[in-house]
């Protein structure tokens, strides 16, 4: 497993070592050990899947302390645009975000520590999407924020007449009319 780190502290992008030939392929997708000595110790406590068409458009969200949850989120049948944005406080990178494609192709995982916005779009006619939690789900600490937030700017890929969002999604805030939390508040468990 190779573990790159990006532009942004803390987000992670996991590519397996893929072992094909003529049968089909294998690959470790998890490896506590190795995951450990490179991103932390980790207690993953529940894992979701989701399944979306072309143009479904799903954040972007994360849950307030003390339920905040850090993701490692795959696509085992599909291509999505996976996204992640820094709202932790005090890093110089607040506001700023990190899109990665995932996909049954590349095999990618993407680490999501606690302290970022994440959503993804779908750009294959369906999309299976993965993820790994190390906290519970609590409604009343849901936050996020409009997935067109200018100040962020992200580029979904897909044009927004072809986006499908819940009617939750679609009247979210933006970024500045919130109110987030330094990474320290973020790391605390529940």
């Amino acid at each position: 497993m190779n573990f790159i780190k990006t532009e942004i502290e803390g987000l992670l992008i996991i590519e397996p070592k893929v072992i094909g030939d003529s049968r089909g392929y294998f690959c470790e997708t998890f490896k506590k050990e190795l995951f450990e000595q490179n991103v932390g110790k980790v207690n993953f406590v529940q894992e979701n899947e989701s399944m979306s068409s072309f143009g479904v458009l799903r954040g972007l969200h994360l849950q307030r302390p003390p339920y905040t949850q850090a993701k490692l989120v795959s696509v085992p049948l599909g291509k999505v645009i996976d996204v992640a944005v820094d709202v932790r406080t005090d890093s110089p990178t607040f506001g700023k975000y990190l899109a990665v494609e995932l996909s049954e192709e590349n095999k990618r995982r993407f680490w999501i520590p606690r302290g970022f916005l994440h959503g993804f779009v779908v750009l294959s006619e369906k999309a299976i999407f993965q993820y790994k939690v190390d906290n519970v789900y609590n409604k009343e600490s849901e936050q996020g924020i409009i997935f067109s937030d200018e100040s962020i700017g992200v580029d979904w890929k897909i044009p927004k007449e072809k986006m499908l969002l819940s009617d939750k999604d679609l009247v979210l805030p933006q970024l500045k009319k919130e109110n987030f939390y330094t990474a320290a508040q973020y790391a605390k468990n529940a």
